[in-house]
C-alpha cells in the first residue's frame, strides 16, 4: 500500500489493517500487532489506558506476561513506523499511548465524517449529493473492520460498530438512489445485498419500493411475506410499523409510493407552433408478461441523463430471440413522457440482406410518419436526410429502429440533435455506428436462472410453478434462459392445463429440442430467428460455425476453430469475430468463445444437413486429435514421468494454445477442463476408444495437481469402458490403475482394491512389470487408507522390489516415500523418516519435483510426529514452495493443513489459522470435500484449543457436515469426539457422551482400535 493508493487515509483498519508513510507501507507481524496499531488509529490523537490496550488485545483473561508482552508490540510497532516514514508518531503518555496523527489520516474517521455529512444531506432533501458522499464513503471499505487484528473486548465491539455503520450507509446510500428515482438499478443491488442480509427490515422495505417502482408490485409483497414469516417463526414477533405501512401502502396502490422527484431530462422545447404536424405515435403494445432486465432498463434510463450537443442513441444488441425489442417497447413505453412530439416505430429487417429497408426507403415511411405526404418526399437519400434532421431538430421524438443491419443503414436516420432519442435493436454489434457516433450500447443475453423462472411464473402463474420448483428450473435450463423459446414453453403448457412442467422438460430432453419449441399457426418459432441469422453469414463462418455444432464441449478457442477447419489460427479469428459480431457466437473470456445451448444444437441442425459424412466424421476426429494433442504435451510439460503413452494423430495441430511451460499448460487446462471431460466421453460413446483411453491417460497429471476428483472418477470409468473395447490388456490395466487412484482420493477405498486388483491381473497377463508395481503402490495406499498398515506395508514392499528389478527409478522413489509415509501413520517416525530421506535422494537423482515435495512433506509430518516443530516446519516449507512452483495446488492445500497443524502445537494460533484459511481456500477452489473438511476441522479445533467456544462449534459442525459428502470414519471419528469435547467444555454432559460414543463407534469402524479403546476408557 502506497499513500497515494490509500487516497488521503494513511492507516487503513476498515478492511487488512494497514499504514503507510513516506518511505511505504509498514510491516507489522502479527495479527497483535495489527490490532494494537487499529485501536490506536481509532483513537488518533488520544491516550489509550494501559488496561484498555490489553483487554483490546486478549479479552477477560488476559496471560500473566500481558504487560510485558504489550510492551513489546508497542516497541515493534513504533519500529515499524518508523521504518515507513513516520518517525515520533507513537508517544508513552500517563501509563498508556497515544498515536500522534490526524483523525483524518485513519479511514475509519474519514468514512464515518461522510456518512455524517450524507445525512445532513438527506435531512435538507439534497439526494444526490448525498449518495455521492456515501459512495466516497463505502469506497474506503475493503472486507470487514479488523478483519487481520483478531481484536477482543472493547475493539471487537468497536469492529462490530463499524460494521453495522457500514451496513446503516449502505441502506442510506440505496435510499438516496430512490429518492433520485434509480429504482431499476437498485433492484438488482438490493436483492444482492439481502442474499447475506436477508432480515434487514430497512433493507427489504427499500427492495419492495424498488419492485413496486418497477411494476413489481406481486415480488414487493412477497418479500415481506418472506420476512414476515421468519420473523414470526424465528422471534415470535411482526416486521416494524414502518414496514407494515409500506405493506399496506402498496396493497392499495398508493399514488405516494410513486417517484415525483426530478428525473433527468433534455432541455424543453415546444415544437413548431401552428404546423399543424400529426404527432406520430407508432409504437406496438409492450410484450405480455415482461420480466427482469433491470439492469438493461436502467441503462436505458441513463441515456435521458445524457448533456451535450451530440444525439442521443442507445443500441440493444443481442443474439435472435433474446428479447430485445422486447426489452426495447418495454422501455419506449416507461419514457412517453420525455417524447410528447411522437414516438416513430419502423423494422428494419437488417437481420435478412434480401429483405432489408435501405436508409432512402426507410427515410420515406418516417417521413410519412412525421406528416410529410408522398409527392413532396425528395427522390435523393441526402434530400430525404435533410428534411428528416430539418423536422426532428426541434421536437422531442423517441425514433425506434428495430432489427437494424449495419451502419449504412443506420447512419441517415440519426436525429440532429438531443432533443429527440434513437433507440436501436440489432443482432449485430453497433460498431459502426460507433465510428460516427457517441452510442449507449447494451448487451442482451440469456436471462438468468430467477429470471427464467420468473418469466415461466408470469405466464403460468405462480401457483403452477411453485408446485413443481425442479420442473419450472429443468424446463428453464433446457430453454437455455432464451425469452422466446421460455415464452413458446410457457404458450405449449397454457394450452393445455393439465400437462406438467416436467412432461414437457421431458419431451424437450431428447434430440429433437427445436421441433419441441415451436407453436402451430405461429412462424416465430426458435429455429425459424435462427435460420434467419444463419442464412446472412459468409460461407466460410456458416460453415465453421455448423462445424463447431459437432464440438460436444460448452466452449472452444480458436485455435481449436482452426483445427476443425484446417486453418491458420489467425484466420479462424477472424472468422470468429464474424460470429461474434452476428451473436451466433459470444465471447467467454480470453481467446474463449461459447454457443448458446440452443444455437449449438441449431449448428448441429445445420452440420447434419449440409455436411457430407465423410466431412462430418474429418471434424470429429480433428476435434479429438486436437484434445489428443494437447493433452499430450501438457503431459511432457507438468507430469513428464508419465510416459506409457504416445498417441498417434492425423490431423496434429500446426500451433498449441500455451507455450512450452508448466504454469501455461496447467492454466489452460484449468480453462478447457470441461471441454476435456465432453470430449473423453464423446470419443468413448461413438468409436473413437483409443483416443478416449490415451486421452484419460495423458490427463492424470492435470487431475493430480488441481483435484476435482468426482470428475475424474467419471473420466475413469469412460477411459476404462473404452480401453476394454479396443481388446488391450495392457491399456484397460492402465485404465483400471488409473480409476483406482481416482476412488481412493474419493475416499471409496474397498471399491477402489476390487478395482485396483483386477487392474493387477490384467498387468500380470501382458508381462507389464512396471504397472505391476504400480498397482501395488496403489493397492498399498487404498489399504492405508482403511488403517490396514501392515498389508500396506507388504504392498509397498512388493512394489519397491518389482520397481528395482527392472530399474524404474521413478518407481522405486515413490516406493521408498510411501513406506516412509505409512510408518509415520503407524507411529514410527524415526524408521518412516530412514525411508523418507533415501526417497528424497532418489527423487533429486531423477530429477522429478512432485516426489521431492512428497518426501520433503512425509519428512516434514516425521518431525510434527517427533515434536521437532522447527525440522518440520522447516521441510514442509521446502515442500510447500516446491509445489506452489510446480502448480500444484491439491497438495499445496495439503501442505498447508500440515503446517497449520505444526504451528498449532508450536504455539502460534494466528500462524496456523492463516495456513488452514489458506487451505480452505484451495479446497474449495479444486472442489476437494476431503480437504475442505480438514481444514474445517482443523480451525474448529484450533478455536477449541483456544476456549472460542462459538467459533470452534461452527467450524466443527460445518467440517461435519462436509464430511458427510467424502465419508471417512477414521476423520469422522476425530469430529466427533472434538464435538464432544465441545459439549463438554459448554456444560453439556449428555451431548458430549453420545458424541464420545459416536467417536469411539467410529474408530473401531476404521481399524483404530488403540483410538477406541483410549476414549472409550474414559466413558466408563
Amino acid at each position: 500500500m502506497s499513500p497515494t493508493r490509500a487516497g488521503p487515509a494513511g492507516v487503513r483498519i476498515l478492511g487488512p489493517i494497514e499504514v503507510a508513510g513516506a518511505d511505504g507501507p509498514a510491516a507489522l507481524s502479527g495479527a497483535r500487532q495489527r490490532a494494537l496499531l487499529a485501536v490506536l488509529a481509532m483513537n488518533a490523537g488520544t491516550v489509550v489506558h494501559q488496561p484498555r490496550l490489553i483487554d483490546a488485545l486478549w479479552g477477560w483473561d488476559p496471560p500473566r506476561t500481558a504487560v510485558k508482552t504489550l510492551h513489546s508490540h508497542i516497541a515493534r510497532v513504533r519500529q515499524a513506523l518508523e521504518a515507513c516514514g513516520l518517525p515520533g508518531t507513537l508517544h508513552t503518555r500517563h501509563a498508556g499511548y497515544v498515536l500522534d496523527i490526524p483523525a483524518q489520516s485513519v479511514d475509519a474517521f474519514l468514512f464515518e465524517s461522510k456518512v455524517a455529512a450524507a445525512r445532513r444531506h438527506l435531512g435538507a432533501s439534497a439526494p444526490e449529493q448525498a449518495a455521492r458522499e456515501l459512495r466516497e464513503g463505502l469506497a474506503l471499505w475493503r472486507g470487514d473492520a479488523l478483519v487481520d487484528g483478531e481484536p477482543t473486548g472493547w475493539a471487537a465491539a468497536e469492529a462490530a460498530r463499524l460494521n453495522e455503520v457500514r451496513l446503516c450507509a449502505v441502506e442510506e446510500l440505496w435510499d438516496a438512489e430512490l429518492r433520485l428515482g434509480r429504482h431499476r438499478a437498485a433492484v438488482g443491488e438490493l436483492e444482492r445485498l439481502l442474499v447475506t442480509q436477508p432480515h434487514r427490515e430497512r433493507l427489504v422495505g427499500l427492495s419492495m419500493l424498488a419492485l413496486y417502482r418497477c411494476g413489481r408490485a406481486a415480488d414487493a409483497l412477497d418479500a415481506y411475506r418472506r420476512l414476515r414469516a421468519f420473523l414470526a417463526e424465528e422471534l415470535g414477533t411482526d416486521p416494524g410499523p414502518d414496514l407494515q405501512r409500506l405493506h399496506t401502502a402498496i396493497l392499495r396502490e398508493d399514488p405516494a409510493l410513486d417517484h415525483t422527484g426530478p428525473v433527468p431530462e433534455p432541455a424543453a422545447t415546444e415544437p413548431p407552433a401552428g404546423t399543424g404536424e400529426p404527432v406520430p405515435t407508432e409504437l406496438p403494445s409492450p410484450a405480455g408478461h415482461f420480466t427482469g432486465r433491470d439492469t438493461a432498463l436502467s441503462a436505458l434510463d441513463g441515456v435521458l441523463a445524457q448533456r451535450g450537443p451530440q444525439p442521443r442513441i442507445a443500441f440493444v444488441a443481442g443474439p435472435a430471440g433474446m428479447g430485445k425489442t422486447a426489452l426495447a417497447l418495454q422501455w419506449a413505453h416507461t419514457a412517453l413522457a420525455h417524447f410528447p412530439d411522437g414516438q416513430l416505430f419502423l423494422d428494419l429487417a437488417g437481420h435478412d440482406p434480401a429483405a432489408a429497408l435501405g436508409p432512402a426507403e426507410a427515410l420515406a415511411q418516417l417521413l410519412s410518419s412525421l406528416g410529410v405526404p408522398a409527392g413532396r418526399v425528395p427522390a435523393e437519400l441526402p434530400a430525404r436526410a435533410a428534411l428528416y434532421r430539418t423536422l426532428l431538430r426541434e421536437r422531442r421524438v423517441l425514433v425506434l429502429l428495430d432489427n437494424a443491419g449495419g451502419a449504412d443503414q443506420l447512419l441517415p436516420l440519426v436525429p440532429p440533435s438531443p432533443s429527440s432519442l434513437l433507440l436501436v435493436t440489432s443482432r449485430s454489434q453497433p460498431t459502426g455506428l460507433s465510428t460516427h457516433h457517441a452510442v449507449h450500447a447494451v448487451g442482451l443475453d440469456a436471462l438468468d436462472r430467477h429470471e427464467a423462472v420468473a418469466l415461466l411464473a408470469e405466464v403460468l402463474g405462480r401457483d403452477r410453478v411453485d408446485r413443481e420448483p425442479a420442473g419450472a428450473a429443468r424446463l428453464a435450463a433446457l430453454c437455455g434462459g432464451m425469452p422466446l423459446a421460455l415464452r413458446i414453453a410457457a404458450a405449449k403448457l397454457t394450452a393445455r392445463p393439465g400437462r406438467t412442467l416436467t412432461e414437457l422438460a421431458e419431451e424437450l430432453a431428447d434430440d429433437d429440442r427445436l421441433d419441441g419449441l415451436s407453436v402451430p399457426g405461429d412462424s416465430r418459432s426458435v429455429r425459424t430467428v435462427f435460420a434467419s441469422a444463419y442464412r446472412s453469414l459468409p460461407g466460410p463462418a456458416a460453415r465453421l460455425f455448423r462445424l463447431l455444432g459437432l464440438h460436444p464441449g460448452p466452449t472452444f478457442t480458436a485455435h481449436l476453430a482452426a483445427a476443425v477447419t484446417g486453418t491458420a489460427p489467425a484466420g479462424a479469428r477472424r472468422v470468429l469475430d464474424e460470429l461474434v459480431a452476428a451473436h451466433l457466437v459470444a465471447e467467454a473470456g480470453p481467446d474463449r468463445f461459447r454457443c448458446h445451448d440452443l444455437l449449438r444444437l441449431y449448428a448441429r441442425e445445420r452440420a447434419l444437413s449440409e455436411e457430407p459424412a465423410p466431412a462430418r466424421d474429418e471434424a470429429l476426429a480433428r476435434i479429438v486429435d486436437w484434445h489428443t494433442a494437447v493433452a499430450d504435451a501438457a503431459n511432457r510439460l507438468v507430469d513428464p514421468g508419465r510416459d506409457r503413452v504416445t498417441p498417434v494423430l492425423a490431423h496434429p495441430p500446426a500451433q498449441l494454445p500455451f507455450p512450452a511451460d508448466h504454469h501455461a499448460a496447467l492454466d489452460f487446462l484449468d480453462r478447457e477442463r470441461a471441454g476435456m471431460l465432453a470430449v473423453v466421453r464423446h470419443a468413448a460413446e461413438h468409436g473413437h476408444d483409443t483416443a478416449a483411453w490415451q486421452l484419460t491417460y495423458l490427463l492424470t497429471g492435470f487431475f493430480d495437481s488441481r483435484g476435482h476428483w468426482e470428475e475424474r472418477v467419471d473420466l475413469c470409468r469412460w477411459g476404462v469402458a473404452a480401453a476394454a473395447r479396443t481388446g488391450d490388456p495392457a491399456a484397460e490395466g492402465l485404465m483400471r490403475s488409473g480409476l483406482g487412484v481416482a476412488l481412493i482420493m474419493t475416499r471409496r477405498f474397498d471399491e477402489a482394491l476390487d478395482v485396483l486388483r483386477s487392474a493387477l491381473a490384467l498387468m500380470r497377463r501382458c508381462g507389464d512389470v512396471r504397472g505391476e508395481g504400480h498397482a501395488h503402490n496403489n493397492i498399498a495406499v487404498a489399504s492405508a487408507g482403511l488403517r490396514r498398515f501392515d498389508d500396506a506395508v507388504q504392498a509397498y514392499q512388493q512394489a519397491l522390489t518389482l520397481h528395482t528389478s527392472i530399474g524404474n527409478g521413478l518407481g522405486v522413489a515413490l516406493a521408498l516415500n510411501n513406506i516412509g509415509d505409512v510408518y509415520v501413520r503407524m507411529g514410527l517416525p524415526e524408521l518412516g523418516a530412514e525411508y523418507l530421506t533415501r526417497a528424497l535422494a532418489a527423487a533429486g537423482e531423477l530429477p522429478n519435483a512432485r516426489l521431492e515435495a512428497a518426501a520433503l512433506s512425509g519428512l516434514g509430518q516425521a518431525h510434527l510426529a517427533l515434536d521437532d516443530f522447527g525440522a518440520a516446519l522447516e521441510h514442509l516449507g521446502r515442500a510447500l514452495a516446491v509445489r506452489r512452483h510446480s502448480g500444484d495446488r491439491r497438495h499445496e492445500a495439503a501442505t498447508r493443513n500440515t503446517i497449520g497443524v505444526a504451528h498449532l502445537r508450536g504455539g502460534d494460533r494466528a500462524a496456523a489459522l492463516a495456513e488452514f484459511g489458506q487451505a480452505l481456500a484451495l479446497s474449495r477452489e479444486l472442489a476437494d470435500r476431503h480437504l475442505e473438511a480438514t481444514a474445517l476441522a482443523n480451525i474448529g479445533r484450533t478455536h477449541l484449543r483456544h476456549d472460542d467456544t462459538v467459533a470452534a462449534g461452527g467450524y466443527l459442525r460445518l467440517a461435519q457436515a462436509v464430511r458427510d459428502r467424502a465419508p471417512d470414519p477414521y476423520e469422522a471419528a476425530e469430529l466427533a469426539r472434538d464435538l464432544g469435547d465441545l459439549a463438554h467444555r459448554t456444560g453439556d454432559a449428555d451431548a458430549a457422551r453420545e458424541q464420545w460414543q459416536l467417536a469411539v463407534d467410529l474408530f473401531r469402524k476404521a481399524d483404530a482400535t488403540d483410538e477406541a479403546d483410549r476414549l472409550a476408557a474414559t466413558l466408563v
